[in-house]
């Protein structure tokens, strides 16, 4: 007996069907600058329009961890895409960079083209949201790699900055002020110990969370401050930027900060979200255990001069996103000292 492609676990044609069910949430993400459209073998983006003297091509990956495990068991595929992107252009954006466009990667063991465009659908919004294009991917069906059910999702991001206006945290100075911007929950980091927590406390992401349950509480996608700031730093000097993630205020500030400087921040008024109060409580976690491993409620920030500090507040009163200042830089050795 023959066999062939589709007998070993590979369906081209549901390929074909995926490429047909996602070419227009592609296309919307599109602008002039694309030069390409779905189904070539590169995607193309002219920068020539771009009016930077000296432009420097800022690139980032990422995936989304173990929250795509939640995502699948649940059957809630059409936001984990947003949590790739967002995972990408925030960390692009930190050295100044506008996002221009975006690439993802999907590896399953069947390819589902309903599936795959839920997840591509998320994909879309993020890059909408971020004000990039999406302008290719690959959706690789590896049958023996992953089982029928399982996949993951991985991204990669690439932004523009004038050589002159790059931001790495150097100008950052003692007695500048330190704001974040909320995260919108959990975000993409932390879900190894999230999952062990629902396991090992007896909870089911069915369980009632305030109007909603935990599962979506989980899975609320992760925020994308990209137009936000990059309006900010037309406005204000922003000196430095990090982006939340994995290992908290605690790895991620230092990160910004000039080694002769520490980042005093004070969050004794501010108010914990409810989810991360239910990790900490269900899985008898230590609170500077949270602090190290979670965002806590704060996805984003940024250092600016003092005189600067009016000038955000009135500019985040008419913002989408919600700001808190969190403290100052002071000497010290590139760490953060944190009060809560």
């Amino acid at each position: 007996m023959s066999i062939d492609y589709k007998k070993a676990g590979v369906d081209k044609e549901a390929g074909y069907e995926t490429v047909n069910l996602i070419k227009d949430m592609v296309k919307k993400t599109h602008d002039k600058n694309v030069l390409t459209d779905l189904g070539g073998f590169a995607g193309l983006y002219d920068i020539g329009s771009f009016n930077y003297k000296n432009p420097v091509l800022v690139s980032g990956t990422d995936g989304v961890g173990t929250k795509v495990l939640i995502a699948r068991e649940l059957g809630i595929n059409n936001t984990i895409g947003q949590d790739c992107v967002a995972m990408c252009v925030n960390d692009v954006l930190c050295q100044g960079a506008k996002p221009l466009f975006f690439l993802d990667y999907i590896g399953t063991g069947k390819v589902i083209p309903e599936k795959m465009a839920q997840i591509v659908e998320g994909v879309s919004d993020g890059c909408y949201k971020a004000g990039c294009a999406l302008i290719g991917g690959e959706t690789a069906e590896m049958p023996g790699v992953y089982e029928v059910d399982d996949y993951d999702l991985a991204g990669f991001a690439v932004g523009i900055v004038d050589k002159d206006k790059i931001i790495t945290g150097s100008s950052i100075k003692t007695g500048n002020i330190l704001f974040g911007l909320k995260s919108s929950g959990v975000h993409s980091n932390g879900f190894s110990l999230v999952r062990k927590v629902v396991e090992t406390a007896g909870l089911k992401y069915s369980d009632k969370f305030g109007d909603t349950t935990l599962g979506e509480a989980l899975l609320v996608p992760t925020r994308i401050y990209v137009k936000s700031m990059l309006s900010l730093m037309e406005e204000v000097e922003v000196k430095g930027m990090c982006h939340i993630t994995g290992g908290g205020l605690y790895e991620n500030v230092p990160r910004m900060l000039p080694e002769d400087t520490k980042a005093k921040i004070n969050l004794k008024d501010f108010e914990i979200p409810e989810i991360f109060k239910l990790i900490e409580e269900k899985g008898n976690i230590e609170r500077e255990e949270m602090y190290n491993t979670f965002n806590m409620g704060i996805g984003f920030v940024f250092a600016v001069d003092a005189k600067d500090s009016e000038k955000v507040k009135t500019f985040f009163e008419n913002a989408d996103e919600e700001l808190i200042e969190l403290g100052t830089v002071e000497e010290g050795h590139r760490e953060v000292g944190l009060e809560y």
